[in-house]
């Protein structure tokens, strides 16, 4: 029979190393956030059945694997509308959303309004932002 203390740090070492691999989900969602992306692959990534990932990673984040991607998605369509360079529809795919009335609808949700409205009030409020390249630099040697 395992003694107590042993028995809770065995218990500390799972609970940390499930947090981890729920870490590299994340991690992997924020990276790879335009391309397609599914709960089964992202759970095989790190050894998990797919529902033991959904249920910890909502309980480590607060939402969903699927929910969390959609909200990044959305997070990084927004700050493309904002820069201007790119339409509602350009936005969407650049992001790997492809379906209008979903990209529609989460935007509405997360951000409060359409997405095209959302890109007309920033574009009247503050005109489109250029996004210049810093100059290119010779290394120094010391």
């Amino acid at each position: 029979m395992c003694h107590p203390s042993w028995a809770r740090a065995r218990a500390e070492a799972q609970r940390l190393s499930d947090l981890a691999r729920l870490r590299r989900v994340r991690d992997r969602i924020d990276r790879e956030y335009a391309r397609p992306l599914d709960v089964v692959a992202l759970a095989r990534g790190v050894g998990m059945a797919a529902g033991q990932l959904g249920r910890e990673f909502r309980l480590a984040y607060g939402d969903s694997p699927y929910g969390y991607l959609t909200a990044r998605r959305i997070e990084r369509a927004a700050a493309f509308l904002r820069c201007g360079a790119l339409g509602v529809a350009e936005a969407r795919l650049a992001v790997g959303c492809p379906s209008p009335a979903a990209f529609d609808a989460r935007f509405t949700e997360l951000v409060g309004m359409p997405p095209a409205e959302y890109r007309r009030l920033v574009r009247r409020a503050v005109g489109p932002v250029r996004i210049r390249e810093a100059p290119a630099t010779e290394p120094q040697l010391a």
